[in-house]
């Protein structure tokens, strides 16, 4: 049986880099947070296959060609290698909302679609993104933690948190934040099952 492998998803746009009211139509409407590549630099050799979905409405709006925003997403990926961090996978919906899709965000067939392809663990994975459809989508998709961030749209999108019914999220101001906070349970799990070890010793003495 093929290894599963849990994953964090992040959103594109207002994630790691700014979000455009008008779109990003072109690579130089592309500007990374400050942290943001370094905060992905981190995770390289985590276990998380790392997975980038996006809404580009722009090309379903005839505002890009299929092919420009393709482009865009090859260079921002290649960006992000050369500072040291990694893109297992970069799914891209291209449609506007009045297309109906099973792509788009809020709904899960982004996730699906990487799910198929990279063998992901989904319950086992993490979203990272700055608007409430970002952490419906991963919720709908059976992801078992998701993050908003106060970026981009965050802070705008959490004040109408109240009137969406999502399960509970996490909040935090910045992508390198929410990272940050991944490895530390990474981290953290090897001590808490050499704990859980040496405490199963003491009880068999």
């Amino acid at each position: 049986m093929e290894r599963m492998h849990p994953a964090i998803f992040l959103d594109r746009d207002g994630v790691i880099i700014e979000n455009r009211e008008l779109y990003v139509r072109s690579w130089t409407d592309v500007t990374f947070y400050p942290s943001s590549l370094a905060a992905l630099a981190k995770l390289r050799q985590s276990p998380y296959k790392i997975v980038i979905v996006t809404n580009q409405s722009a090309v379903g709006r005839g505002l890009i060609s299929l092919a420009t925003a393709d482009q865009i997403n090859q260079q921002f990926q290649k960006i992000i290698e050369a500072a040291g961090g990694r893109v297992d996978g970069l799914y891209m919906c291209p449609h506007k909302p009045e297309d109906r899709c099973a792509c788009r965000k809020p709904l899960p067939g982004l996730f699906l679609r990487a799910a198929s392809d990279l063998s992901l663990d989904l319950l086992h994975s993490i979203m990272i993104g700055d608007a409430l459809s970002d952490v419906q989508a991963g919720q709908e998709a059976g992801v078992n933690r998701t993050i908003l961030l106060r970026t981009g749209r965050g802070t705008a999108q959490l004040a109408l948190s109240t009137t969406r019914e999502l399960k509970p999220f996490e909040v935090f101001d910045s992508l390198s934040d929410a990272i940050n906070s991944i490895v530390d349970s990474i981290n953290e799990a090897p001590r808490a099952a050499e704990g859980q070890m040496r405490a199963s010793d003491t009880l068999s003495e």
